[in-house]
């Protein structure tokens, strides 16, 4: 396909500053751009980046009257949004701490020797995954997940 990619994945939350604490704070994403388009029907939109692997999320807030405030309905098209951890227990407490809840706890992937991941629900109903792997963190953005 020609002239398209992937720039970012958007998400609706209901609250921009408890959001930023979880994904900013916790998970250690850096706001990069901040928008209001409360002029064009829209809402707060903040764009944060992951300087190591270069992803971007984009929390997108929309206030009653917007022309895109429809029912919120969590999860709705979303599965979920995956973090690597370099110590997964450590981070599901940091979220758990943040406001997030727990929906699947840690558990090994086999035949993974080491691998575990666990779930949880951020306050807006997206799921978060977080795996921890046996080794050290790469240097560099791996290639595949």
């Amino acid at each position: 396909m020609v002239g398209s990619y992937m720039a970012y994945l958007g998400i609706r939350v209901t609250d921009v500053e408890r959001a930023l604490r979880i994904y900013g704070g916790v998970l250690g994403l850096r706001e990069v751009a901040r928008g209001d388009n409360a002029a064009s029907g829209g809402g707060t939109t903040v764009l944060l980046k992951d300087e190591f692997s270069g992803q971007k999320l984009e929390l997108n807030w929309y206030p009653p009257g917007s022309r895109f405030a429809t029912e919120y309905s969590a999860g709705e098209g979303l599965d979920h949004v995956a973090f690597r951890s370099g110590d997964l227990t450590a981070t599901i407490a940091q979220l758990q701490a943040a406001g997030c809840r727990l929906a699947l706890p840690e558990y090994p992937i086999e035949p993974a020797p080491g691998f575990r991941v666990g779930y949880l629900v951020d306050p807006d109903g997206n799921w978060l995954e977080l795996w921890e792997q046996p080794g050290p963190m790469p240097d560099t953005p791996p290639e595949t997940y």
